[in-house]
């Protein structure tokens, strides 16, 4: 006899319904669930009803097994509903890892099937064998995650809530974390046990986190509990919090967090800390203090770079690295002055001199990095305190097959010692630093310029100025015999803004002296008139860049214009002083006329309008010489004087009277105006 459930005298027939279930296609699978849904509603279908429990196990097998969705989401409706009507039993087969997979499964399907499958584990949630269970499905609490994240409608809430449900269990909040959900996790590094905030700690030590990661986690809160349980902890949170702060200290946001949280004098404190217990504690320490000094926020804390210093011949190779680095983050930065002043007061350059020759060739870049950084803004200081011996090391670090990093730092050192210390660069001289400088200079400007590559250019652009200085035409000719000219033309076209400029600035000091060279070299009488090829119609003479140092033969002038055309503005005025050394009193007139056939008037112009005071002041300087050519002012003329006119109303006083010059000369103002 069929078995049968009433309610207000209707029969409902569990066996027609059971069969419905496990033999019909999937469209009728889905009427059969709705219908067993409302049912369960009304609360005609109970654990009275189905007296012996087949109908979840019926339902559960079918749901696994459906290809439809929608016979997948009516099933799961009909268990939704079940699940308040059944017993234990059927509550147990609900709560089974085969039923709950099922159901899991669903979670990554399309929008209707994935909100009745959260709609279900919500449901089912209340049973605590369930909470125990959704965490170890595999894929669940990272699809949980994904619908949290998502921008659904009633999905991300539900999803949000069945995460807080799941987050009483510590495994869980780790998964979580995993999948990039911290806020549990948080919550447990800040109200949890002891031992859970060490779990959660050590859990971020180890994750592989992403900067979005790393910034959420701060933005979040992660990183006052982790301090707090660095400052007061025991050894075992100190050192979980220690290995999670490290990991989130390489985030530049996290480093101004940290900064902020005052953990920098308790991480001194611990390097300076004798404790043979805390002795495991100092390399996180030295790690954390190398990445949170990558913010100008360290600035702010004096006596860090001192205490740093103090501690380099103290430490282990490990945290040495870390001290170097930090201390290379706290110089390097924009505003450092003060610090890097600290640093070579305490003695810093003297520490550091013995690193010179480190076998660890880590802690020799790092040292050579930091020496650079201190040599910018005291090249004096600096070269008092190297000795033949140093310089001589540095020559070698360039000339023999060392890392790149070391070659640039030792460059660059070099490229800042002043330029009027005689003695250094006899030493260089000597160690045959030139022509082993045009060799890197070859090797590195064919190669992708990264970086690394830039920052060695520059330093070799700094060092080609001391060889190319005016006072000394015997070290120029050496220079340019050695093949610098070709060197510094490239830089003009392809080097960083600080390259060009320390490029220009040689070739003015080069094209300084070719007046002086040419009235040397002008022969009494010719029998042959000069090629065109070598006579230079600036200097009125045979011309080369050899016997000259000549500009316009270097093919230099174009690169000096195309210079002033972009947009960076700091190469400016040793673009400028190159280019004046053709408007000198004997040779202006050839000179602005090479200058314009380079499109130099109209750069120069340019540098009038948007320039610097100085740069301003030597172009306007130029354009007078210029403008007194009629040629000139009939082409250009027209498209000057606006420009000229609105700088001598609303531009400094100091260009008032060039200004008044050139304006006269383009008959706009008479010559005995207030403007001279």
């Amino acid at each position: 006899m069929p078995r049968t459930a009433r309610e207000g005298g209707v029969a409902v027939d569990v066996e027609d319904l059971l069969v419905r279930v496990k033999n019909g296609t999937e469209a009728e699978l889905a009427d059969v669930a709705r219908e067993v849904a409302a049912l369960a509603e009304e609360g005609r279908l109970g654990e009275d009803d189905d007296e012996d429990g087949l109908l979840v196990p019926a339902l559960l097998a079918r749901l696994a097994g459906a290809g439809g969705a929608e016979a997948r989401v009516r099933v799961m409706a009909a268990l939704r509903r079940l699940a308040g009507c059944v017993g234990g039993e059927g509550k147990e087969r609900l709560a089974s890892i085969e039923a709950l997979s099922s159901i899991v499964r669903s979670l990554s399907r399309d929008v209707d099937e994935r909100k009745e499958a959260i709609a279900v584990l919500l449901y089912l949630s209340d049973i605590p064998q369930v909470r125990q269970r959704i965490g170890r499905i595999k894929g669940c609490i990272v699809m949980l995650v994904t619908l949290r994240n998502a921008d659904e409608l009633g999905t991300n809430d539900d999803a949000e809530k069945l995460l807080h449900i799941l987050s009483f269990n510590p495994q869980n909040v780790l998964l979580m974390a995993e999948a990039g959900y911290f806020q549990p996790l948080i919550q447990y590094l800040k109200e949890g046990s002891d031992m859970n905030k060490v779990l959660m700690a050590t859990a971020i030590s180890k994750l592989f986190l992403s900067e979005q990661m790393k910034s959420s986690l701060g933005e979040d809160g992660a990183v006052e509990p982790l301090v707090e349980m660095f400052k007061y902890g025991n050894l075992e949170a100190k050192h979980s919090a220690l290995g999670a702060l490290r990991n989130l200290s390489s985030s530049l946001q996290n480093a101004g967090l940290l900064i902020n949280s005052g953990i920098t004098g308790p991480l001194l404190q611990l390097l300076f800390s004798v404790t043979s217990v805390l002795m495991t504690l100092r390399e996180p320490a030295s790690a954390i203090l190398a990445a949170i000094a990558q913010s100008e926020r360290i600035l702010l804390h004096k006596d860090v770079a001192p205490q740093m210093l103090s501690l380099l011949n103290l430490s282990s190779p490990v945290i040495q690295l870390h001290l170097l680095r930090a201390l290379n983050s706290i110089s390097g930065h924009t505003n450092a002055k003060r610090a890097r002043s600290k640093i070579r007061q305490n003695g810093g350059v003297q520490l550091l001199l013995p690193f010179l020759t480190e076998k660890n060739v880590d802690i020799k870049i790092a040292a050579l990095n930091l020496m650079f950084h201190l040599s910018k803004d005291s090249s004096q200081e600096l070269a008092e305190q190297l000795r033949e011996t140093h310089l001589d090391i540095l020559v070698k670090i360039i000339s023999s097959p060392t890392s790149r990093d070391e070659k640039a730092a030792a460059v660059g050192i070099l490229s800042n010692l002043p330029v009027t210390d005689k003695k250094i660069t006899e030493i260089l001289m000597q160690a045959n630093l030139l022509p082993i400088l045009i060799s890197l200079f070859e090797a590195n400007i064919i190669a992708s310029l990264t970086p690394q590559r830039m920052w060695m250019l520059e330093g070799i652009a700094g060092v080609f100025v001391r060889f190319t200085v005016t006072w000394d035409k015997k070290l120029q000719s050496l220079a340019v015999g050695y093949g610098v000219v070709p060197c510094l033309v490239k830089l003009l076209l392809e080097g960083s803004v600080d390259a060009k400029s320390k490029a220009a600035t040689s070739l003015s000091q080069l094209s300084q002296s070719s007046m002086a060279l040419r009235k040397s070299k002008l022969p009494r009488w010719l029998c042959v008139p000069p090629s065109a090829e070598v006579f230079c119609i600036v200097h009125n003479c045979q011309c080369t860049v050899k016997s000259t140092f000549c500009l316009v033969k270097a093919g230099a002038v174009s690169p000096l214009v195309r210079i002033l055309e972009g947009e960076e503005r700091e190469a400016d005025g040793a673009v400028l002083e190159a280019l004046a050394t053709l408007m000198q009193d004997e040779i202006w007139e050839n000179g602005s006329m090479v200058i314009e056939k380079a499109s130099g008037i109209h750069a120069l112009l340019r540098v009038a309008e948007a320039g610097d005071l100085s740069a301003q002041d030597k172009a306007i300087w130029m354009l007078e010489r210029i403008f007194r050519l009629e040629a000139h002012r009939e082409r250009y003329g027209e498209i000057a004087q606006a420009l000229l006119i609105d700088l001598a109303q609303k531009g400094s006083p100091v260009l008032k009277p060039m200004i008044g010059k050139i304006l006269a000369h383009l008959e706009l103002l008479q010559t005995q105006s207030s403007y001279f």
